[in-house]
């Protein structure tokens, strides 16, 4: 910070301004950037754990393969396990900076319209758009809890990291449908939120015409829903006996 004195205008006296240089990553070109990279980074992870997560109908030892191979990516180069904290680590900084610049840009369009006006239209946004505060907190909330369920093993009923199937099939239990109830509003959640997200993305490719927006949001449906379903599938798989 430094002080500059105006000789430019006829004033009287001298008037003292204060110039602060702000980091370009805190502008708002900067936070949408950081938006749609640490979106990229989380869709892209969706998109491998969903096509893994498939992997439960191919059976037991399949699965279980395929959970042991990925705790052992990386060796001798890396010790065991180390290539899924690195992994774990990347994912908690991809969330928190996705989540610092969305608050960050919320709170600056809000104080940009302080005032209110009472004969203003509504504008009209997609519901995914108007949920996108409170779908973001539910989506929040199971990723805390699949942690805790599916990862540490500490919610579990089985809870044995060298017996994932058996873990996945007691999980989705239909005794316990209220944890595939709460993933599959979660699901529906992240659904609504990746409609938005990917619609805004491609949008911001060039996709403004009527026939661009048309196509924006097309494949921004179509991306949610097969992407909801393929999670979807495997916890009611489970609940309707058809993997057990």
């Amino acid at each position: 910070m430094h002080w500059t004195t105006d000789r430019s205008t006829p004033s009287v006296g001298r008037v003292a301004v204060t110039t602060r240089t702000r980091s370009p990553i805190r502008s708002n070109v900067g936070l949408k950037a950081v938006m749609a990279v640490t979106g990229i980074m989380l869709v892209l992870f969706l998109i491998a754990h969903m096509l893994g997560n498939l992997k439960v109908f191919a059976g037991d030892a399949s699965f279980n393969g395929y959970a042991h191979w990925l705790r052992e990516i990386g060796t001798p180069v890396l010790p065991d396990v180390w290539f899924l904290w690195i992994m774990r680590v990347g994912l908690l900084v991809a969330v928190l900076g996705h989540i610092w610049a969305a608050t960050v840009l919320a709170l600056r369009a809000r104080a940009a319209r302080p005032v209110r006006y009472a004969h203003r239209k509504k504008v009209q946004g997609s519901y995914a758009a108007r949920t996108m505060r409170w779908g973001g907190v539910i989506i929040l909330l199971f990723v805390i809890y699949h942690i805790l369920d599916l990862t540490t093993g500490t919610l579990n009923p089985v809870g044995d990291p060298s017996r994932p199937y058996a873990n996945v099939v007691a999980d989705f239990a239909p005794e316990r449908w209220y944890v595939t109830l709460f993933y599959t509003l979660a699901i529906v959640a992240l659904g609504f939120h990746l409609r938005h997200g990917v619609f805004s993305a491609v949008r911001s490719l060039g996709q403004q015409t009527p026939r661009g927006e048309q196509r924006a949001r097309a494949v921004a449906l179509v991306f949610a829903v097969v992407l909801c379903v393929g999670y979807l599938v495997v916890p009611f798989a489970v609940l309707t006996g058809l993997v057990s």
